[in-house]
C-alpha cells in the first residue's frame, strides 16, 4: 500500500555516486519542504560521509530506509535502480527515478509496473522536463502544435581528449555510450512535443556517436545525433523545432540541482493527488523501448 505523505515527506537517497554527491543530496539536503531520511549505498563507507556532509544518517540496511521514508530517490545505474525500484514500491515507498530507468525492456517494465500494482506515484529525472526555462519551454511548444521536424544534437565530450569528469568512470556508460546517456534527454522534449515515436532509423557514427531518424504520431520527423565522445571544443546541446510558427530553439537551462529539486515537488504532488505525472515510469519504459529499438536498428546497419 502507497505510504500517505505527512506535512514534510520523508525522502531517502539510494546511491553515493558523483551524481548523487553533487546533485541528489544537495536538493533534498536544502528542500525546505521536505525531510532528507538518509542515505543507502552497496559501498557503507561512502553512504556514511555522504550522509555525514548531508546532515542526515547513513543505513546499511536498504530496508530500513524504505520503513523510514515516505519516497525514496534512486542514483544508481540503470539496471541496478530498476530492481530497487520494485523492492521501494513493495514497501508503499513512492519513487523518484533516474534517467534512463533501464537499458533493457524487461527491467524498465518490471520497474513500471511494480510501481502501478502497489499505487505509488514514480517521476523519472529527465533534467530538461525540470529544468527552467526548458520545462516551460517544453510545455509552450506541446501547446503551440503545428510541428514539421525536430533536430537535435547533443555533443558530449565525456571521453573527449584531456577529459576529466568524474562520470567517466561510470560502467555503464563507458558500455552504453551517449544513445543511453543523452538519448533520453532528448526524447524526453520530443515526445510531448512531436509526439509518439512510431518508427526508428539509427546509424553508427565514430565511436559512441549515433544518429537517430524518428516518425512521430503527429506526422512530424526528428532527427538525433548523440554522443560522448566529441572533442571538448565541440560540445554542444542544442534542439531546434521547425513548424508553421518558423523556427524554436532550446533555450540554455541552469544547473541539476534546482532541477531536481523541481522533480522532487511533481513526486510530492503525484503522490498527494494520486495524478500521474506526464515524466513517470511508463513515460520511462517507452523511452527505454524506444532507445532499444534505435541501439539494435545502429548495430544491424
Amino acid at each position: 500500500m502507497a505510504k500517505q505523505l505527512g506535512a514534510k515527506p520523508r525522502i531517502g537517497l539510494l546511491g553515493t555516486g558523483p551524481w548523487a554527491e553533487r546533485t541528489h543530496a544537495p536538493a533534498l539536503a536544502g528542500h525546505p519542504g521536505v525531510e532528507f531520511s538518509g542515505v543507502w549505498g552497496r559501498r557503507p563507507e561512502a553512504a556514511a560521509a555522504l550522509a555525514a556532509a548531508s546532515g542526515t544518517r547513513a543505513y546499511e540496511d536498504v530496508d530500513a530506509l524504505f520503513a523510514a521514508s515516505d519516497a525514496v530517490a534512486l542514483a544508481l545505474p540503470p539496471d541496478v535502480q530498476a530492481p530497487f525500484a520494485v523492492r521501494a514500491a513493495a514497501a508503499g515507498c513512492h519513487v523518484l527515478l533516474d534517467k534512463p530507468v533501464a537499458t533493457t525492456v524487461a527491467l524498465a517494465r518490471e520497474a513500471t509496473e511494480a510501481v502501478e500494482a502497489a499505487g505509488v506515484a514514480s517521476v523519472v529525472f529527465c533534467t530538461l522536463r525540470f529544468a527552467e526555462p526548458t520545462a516551460r519551454w517544453i510545455d509552450e511548444q506541446a501547446a503551440a502544435g503545428g510541428w514539421f521536424l525536430g533536430e537535435a544534437h547533443w555533443l558530449g565530450s565525456l571521453y573527449g581528449p584531456g577529459s576529466t569528469s568524474a562520470y567517466a568512470a561510470s560502467p555503464w556508460r563507458r558500455e552504453k555510450g551517449g544513445l543511453w546517456d543523452v538519448g533520453p534527454h532528448v526524447l524526453s522534449v520530443l515526445l510531448p512535443v512531436l509526439g509518439d515515436v512510431t518508427e526508428v532509423t539509427a546509424a553508427q557514427g565514430p565511436d559512441d556517436t549515433r544518429h537517430l531518424v524518428l516518425r512521430h504520431a503527429s506526422g512530424a520527423s526528428s532527427t538525433a545525433t548523440l554522443t560522448l565522445s566529441a572533442p571538448p571544443e565541440a560540445a554542444e546541446a542544442a534542439l531546434s523545432l521547425y513548424g508553421t510558427g518558423g523556427r524554436a530553439e532550446l533555450p540554455r537551462w541552469g544547473g541539476a540541482v534546482g532541477a531536481f529539486a523541481a522533480a522532487v515537488d511533481a513526486l510530492v504532488t503525484a503522490a498527494r493527488t494520486g495524478e500521474p505525472h506526464a515524466c513517470d515510469a511508463r513515460f520511462g519504459l517507452r523511452i527505454t523501448e524506444i532507445l532499444t529499438e534505435a541501439e539494435r536498428r545502429a548495430i544491424s546497419g
